[in-house]
């Protein structure tokens, strides 16, 4: 079991550079868990490609039942105490704490592109493009 960051999703479900990376992840792990705020950030990321006309309603309605189904079952709510001292250690966001505070009480690696959590937080957060990369590899 893995934790993803919503973007992880996005570049699973909506094509584009990182798509090989999300699929390479996915195949190396199929277990992925995120903290409950990932819904809300996937359906900004989905009204925004609403708001572009980039996609219809109905595609992005399937998006969200597909992304729904990555982590069915797997979605945890964070802990305040646990993001709020994540927060005023790392010096990030109480929303991507979350996902770090998911992470640490599941014990499983945080899988994300932003590079500024990766720097952040290097323990707990690992990579997209390395992460899946012996996969892709093969």
């Amino acid at each position: 079991m893995i934790v993803i960051d919503t973007n992880v999703v996005a570049y699973l479900l909506i094509h584009g550079r990182h798509t090989a990376a999300a699929r390479a992840t996915l195949v190396r792990d199929p277990e992925w868990a995120a903290p409950l705020l990932w819904r809300s950030e996937f359906r900004n990321l989905l009204a925004l490609y609403l708001r572009r006309h980039d996609l219809s309603l109905r595609q992005a309605l399937s998006l969200q039942e597909a992304a729904e189904s990555l982590v069915v079952g797997r979605e945890h709510l964070a802990a305040s105490n646990e993001v709020l001292a994540l927060a005023n250690d790392s010096g990030r966001s109480a929303s991507d704490c979350e996902f770090i505070a998911v992470a640490r009480r599941l014990g499983v690696p945080f899988v994300t592109s932003d590079r500024q959590l990766l720097t952040s937080v290097p323990k707990d957060a690992v990579a997209l493009q390395t992460f899946g990369a012996d996969v892709a590899d093969d």
